[in-house]
């Protein structure tokens, strides 16, 4: 298990949001955290620290008048620690080498691929030709609906036919280098990870996972590091004190690293 930190961007503005809060009508979201500091700033904390494989989110749509303030902070992030971090957020075949150019390790990738409820092979093989798999990170985030986790796209608002199962995982491994999956339902509320979710993963493990949603604590890390059967690593957002929450950053990465 490894701690993957994040910077979440939006509206120019670094920060930790409800994730079923974002909606892209008037930029709205439900805020947790607004950081007074820019995105350079956190890339450098991290780089500092020698923590690798974190990710930048742009929450922002292409058509958004914040998009390009938002994109900046990603540039920015990624010119303080070119390599060490992964950027999503509206990453297509046409765009996703301007990410990779200027320092991203691997670019992110959801609606493109999933899209009108399915999977579009075809983007995913125009990326797979675009980038290498081995610089692309396919983004399963999910919602329960009944009682099976859903895909969800369009900054998490729209929910896919695409069940997370062992048999998807086994199909989408063959055009990635690793996964990222945010539980949706928990994202940005640190009221515990969801279990089910976690042991599903955590069984398959067949390439790098990272989970974020739902860590408010460091019996949840427990739970994600058993349940998880230790192959996932993890994303700590609202909770940790980066961000205005109870969870100490120095404290996190030393009871991972001892994990």
């Amino acid at each position: 298990m490894e701690f993957r930190p994040c910077i979440d961007i939006h509206n120019g503005k670094v920060k930790q949001i409800v994730g079923g809060s974002l909606m892209d009508a008037g930029n709205r979201a439900e805020e947790n955290f607004v950081s007074e500091q820019d995105a350079g700033f956190f890339a450098h904390l991290y780089k500092e620290a020698g923590i690798r494989g974190g990710h930048i989110i742009l929450l922002n749509a292409k058509e958004s008048e914040f998009y390009e303030a938002t994109k900046q902070q990603a540039m920015l992030a990624l010119r303080e620690y070119p390599g060490g971090l992964q950027v999503g957020g509206g990453i297509t075949a046409e765009n996703a080498n301007e990410f990779l150019q200027a320092g991203a390790s691997h670019v992110i990738v959801t609606s493109y691929v999933f899209r009108d409820g399915k999977i579009h092979y075809d983007n995913l093989r125009k990326l797979c030709d675009a980038v290498g798999k081995e610089q692309l990170v396919l983004d399963l985030s999910c919602r329960k609906r009944g009682e099976d986790y859903y895909i969800v796209t369009d900054r998490w608002q729209k929910f896919t036919d695409e069940r997370i199962t062992t048999a998807l995982l086994d199909e989408l491994c063959e055009y990635c280098d690793e996964f990222l999956v945010h539980a949706v339902d928990v994202e940005g509320k640190s009221s515990g990870i969801e279990k089910p979710l976690v042991q599903l993963l955590g069984d398959w493990g067949r390439i790098p996972i990272t989970y974020a949603g739902g860590v408010g604590s460091f019996t949840d890390l427990e739970h994600l590091k058993v349940l998880g059967r230790g192959r996932l690593h993890v994303t700590i957002g609202s909770a940790l004190d980066l961000f205005g929450g109870p969870m100490a950053y120095e404290q996190v990465i030393t009871y991972i690293n001892e994990a």
